[in-house]
């Protein structure tokens, strides 16, 4: 499976974001489009960028009752986005509800992953926090193969567990993974952090890059730095 790199566009509005893609002359970067972007802008943000050559993972980790997520994928997929996600801690039927109004609509369908534990989330918060009391990676592995059962394409995971969820789980099932840092990189407020060659060491088929990428001082620079490090041996 090709792997890629997807730069999580976390602006506050749409002239950042433009302004930012505007210095990308020469490739058309897999971007994620998160909720602070999507809360501010809009629907409209989705379009602009989508018609600008971008692929897009939409990423709004739906968590609600079965048939509330069910309409919110229904509307959300005439975006004509790539990608989008739920949280799999909503449960198998959500999940179903999710897949299923992917595949009654007409036309090609995005892929649609779940959420497993935020990679801002350790052991020690997911026992005492949210009191989960297995282990976070068999956590992690449950939820994805709930995933797989539910008809989904693939996890948002840590790196550190993208070899595993491929292992239990299947070689296509896909491993979307943020915290992501470069060496020495300020981890911020991530908890489960690897560098781009250890994502790709480890399975990952995605990376999601915000910070080291959009806070660099050469965003271009940071952007090829790390797709040579994650795509290349």
């Amino acid at each position: 499976m090709a792997k890629d790199l997807i730069i999580a566009l976390d602006f506050p509005g749409r002239d950042q974001t433009l302004a930012f893609l505007d210095l990308f002359r020469d490739e058309k970067p897999y971007v994620k489009i998160g909720m602070e972007l999507f809360y501010a802008e809009g629907p409209d943000i989705v379009r602009a960028v989508r018609d600008r050559g971008h692929r897009i993972f939409l990423d709004l980790k739906l968590h609600d009752i079965p048939n509330t997520v069910s309409g919110a994928v229904r509307s959300l997929r005439g975006l004509g986005v790539d990608m989008m996600n739920l949280h799999a801690g909503g449960g198998l039927a959500m999940m179903r509800a999710a897949a299923e109004a992917l595949r009654d609509a007409p036309g090609s369908a995005p892929r649609l992953i779940a959420v497993t534990i935020l990679t801002s989330l350790d052991q020690q918060a997911l026992r005492e926090e949210i009191w989960v009391d297995r282990p976070l990676e068999q956590t992690v592995l449950h939820y994805a193969q709930n995933a797989r059962l539910a008809g989904l394409d693939g996890v948002v995971c840590s790196p550190l567990e993208a070899g595993r969820v491929h292992e239990q789980v299947g070689a296509d099932f896909l491993t979307v993974t943020p915290g992501v840092r470069f060496a020495q990189g300020a981890a911020g407020d991530q908890q489960r952090v690897t560098t781009p060659a250890m994502a790709r060491e480890l399975g990952a088929d995605y990376i999601v890059v915000g910070r080291p990428i959009t806070k660099a001082e050469d965003p271009v620079y940071a952007y090829r730095r790390c797709m040579h490090e994650f795509t290349h041996q």
